[in-house]
C-alpha cells in the first residue's frame, strides 16, 4: 500500500463554491490509487459481509436444523443493521469527522463476526449478523462521504465509478470466494475471514487514511445541525427519486442474490464452485456496466445513462419470467439474467453522483439515506423471495419486474431528467 501524504484541506472548510478546484484535485496520481484501493476496500466491507456465505446457506440451514426462510431471515438481519447504522454513522460523520466512526463501528463488525463464528443456533446467528451488519455500515457510507470531500464535478463522477464498480463487484464476487472458502473451512470459517478483513481495513485506516473534514467544515457549514443536514436532502425532489431508484435496483439485484444459491445449487443442481463461477462470470457485466457508464457520463448526462438502464433492467426482467414460464431451464435464466445484472452496472455510478453531487456539506448524510434505503429495501426482499417454493425462476423474475417498474416510475416521475442540473467540471 502506498503512502498519502497529509492534504490541505482548507478548500472543504469554506461554504463557498470551488467549481475549478477541490482538496482532492492536489493529489498525485499515486495518491489518489492508494485512495481508490483503500476506500475500495471500505466499500467492499459491506458486500462481502453479507454475501460471502451465501454458497453456505444450505449447508447451514441442515447444520442448525432450521428452514429457508429463517436462514434467509440472518441475511435480512445483515441488510437491516447496515442500513440502520448507515443512518447513524452518516450524520455522525458529517458532525465529528470521518476516521472516529470508521475505526469504532469496524470494529464492532470485527467482534460481531467472532461472535457469528461461535453462534449455537440461527437466532443467536441472527443477532450477531445484525451487529456485523451495523458495523459494516461505516464502510460504504463514509467512504462516499470522504470522495465527496475531495472532489467536485468530473473527478468526482471517476472517483465514484471506481467506487462503483466495487460496490456492484463485491456482491457477486463474495459468493465466488465463499464458494472456494467452503472447499477447505466449514461455513464457520468464513466468518473468521471476515473478521480478518475487517481487521485489515482497521489498519489501513488508521495508517493511510487523513481527516478529509476538518473541524472548521463540520462547524461553519451552513447545515451544521443533523436536523438542517436531512431537511436538506429529504427535501431535494431529485436527491428523494434517484435514492428510491438505486434502492429499487438494488433490490432486483438482492432477489438474485437472495435467490440464486437455493435456484442454481438445490434445483438445477450446481456445485458450489459451479454456482461460483455463475456470479464470476456475472461479474463481467458488473464490470462492463461500471466502466462503460463511467466513460459516457463525459458525454451523456447521467440521468440520461440512468434512463437506458433502468429500461433495459424491466426487459430482462420480463424475459426471466417469459424463459421460466416456457420451462427453457437454467440457460433461460441466465442469459436474461446476465443483461439484468449488467444494467445493474450502469445504474450503480450513475445514482452515486446524481445524490451526491448537489450536496458536498451533508455528504455523509446523503449517503447514509441512500444507503440505508437501498439495503433495509434489499432486506425485506430476501424473506419475500423465501416464501415461494423455486420450482423455476418465476418468482425470481417477477420480483424483478416489480422493482423495475419501480425504479422506471421513479425515474421518469418523480426525478424528472430534464429538470437535472448538470454535474459541472
Amino acid at each position: 500500500m502506498t503512502s498519502t501524504a497529509p492534504l490541505d484541506l482548507t478548500l472543504a472548510a469554506s461554504d463557498e463554491p470551488a467549481p475549478l478546484r477541490h482538496p482532492g484535485d492536489a493529489l498525485s496520481r499515486r495518491q489518489r490509487l492508494s485512495y481508490v484501493l483503500i476506500l475500495g476496500a471500505l466499500t467492499a466491507l459491506g458486500p462481502f459481509t453479507m454475501d460471502t456465505y451465501l454458497p453456505s446457506l444450505p449447508t447451514l440451514k441442515v447444520d442448525l436444523n432450521t428452514t429457508t426462510s429463517l436462514t434467509q431471515l440472518t441475511l435480512t438481519a445483515t441488510t437491516v443493521g447496515f442500513g440502520i447504522g448507515q443512518l447513524l454513522v452518516g450524520p455522525w460523520s458529517d458532525r465529528v469527522g470521518r476516521r472516529l466512526p470508521l475505526i469504532l463501528a469496524t470494529s464492532l463488525h470485527i467482534l460481531a463476526c467472532l461472535g457469528a463464528a461461535l453462534a449455537p443456533n440461527i437466532e443467536v446467528l441472527s443477532i450477531f449478523r445484525f451487529l456485523q451488519g451495523f458495523g459494516a455500515a461505516a464502510g460504504g457510507v463514509v467512504a462516499q462521504a470522504m470522495v465527496r470531500d475531495l472532489f467536485g464535478g468530473r473527478p468526482l463522477v471517476r472517483m465514484l465509478s471506481n467506487l462503483a464498480l466495487v460496490n456492484g463487484l463485491a456482491p457477486v464476487i463474495a459468493p465466488v470466494l465463499g464458494s472456494q472458502l467452503l472447499l477447505i473451512m466449514p461455513w464457520r470459517g468464513i466468518f473468521w475471514v471476515l473478521a480478518a478483513y475487517g481487521a485489515f481495513v482497521v489498519g489501513c485506516v488508521a495508517l493511510w487514511i487523513v481527516e478529509t473534514r476538518p473541524k472548521s467544515a463540520r462547524h461553519s457549514s451552513v447545515h451544521a445541525t443533523t436536523g438542517a443536514r436531512y431537511k436538506a436532502v429529504l427535501t431535494d425532489r431529485i436527491y428523494i427519486g434517484i435514492v428510491l431508484v438505486g434502492a429499487m435496483n438494488f433490490s432486483g439485484l438482492f432477489a438474485y442474490l437472495s435467490a440464486s444459491t437455493f435456484l442454481f445449487q438445490d434445483l438445477y443442481h450446481f456445485s458450489a464452485q459451479q454456482y461460483g463461477l455463475l456470479f464470476a462470470v456475472n461479474s463481467v457485466g458488473i464490470i462492463i456496466g461500471v466502466q462503460t457508464a463511467g466513460r459516457l457520463s463525459h458525454r451523456i448526462p447521467p440521468q440520461w445513462i440512468l434512463a437506458w438502464s433502468t429500461a433495459v433492467m424491466l426487459a430482462a426482467a420480463i424475459a426471466i419470467v417469459l424463459t421460466s414460464a416456457a420451462g427453457l431451464g437454467e440457460w433461460g435464466v441466465m442469459v436474461p439474467l446476465w443483461f439484468f445484472i449488467c444494467a445493474c452496472g450502469f445504474g450503480f455510478p450513475t445514482v452515486g453522483v446524481l445524490t451526491m453531487n448537489s450536496h458536498p456539506h451533508e455528504a455523509g448524510t446523503a449517503a447514509s439515506l441512500l444507503g440505508a434505503f437501498q439495503f433495509v429495501l434489499a432486506g425485506i426482499v430476501a424473506p419475500i423471495v423465501g416464501l415461494f417454493h423455486l420450482t423455476s425462476g418465476l418468482p425470481m423474475g417477477a420480483i424483478m419486474i416489480v422493482t423495475s417498474t419501480l425504479s422506471v416510475l421513479s425515474l421518469w416521475f418523480i426525478v424528472r431528467p430534464k429538470t437535472v442540473p448538470d454535474i459541472g467540471h
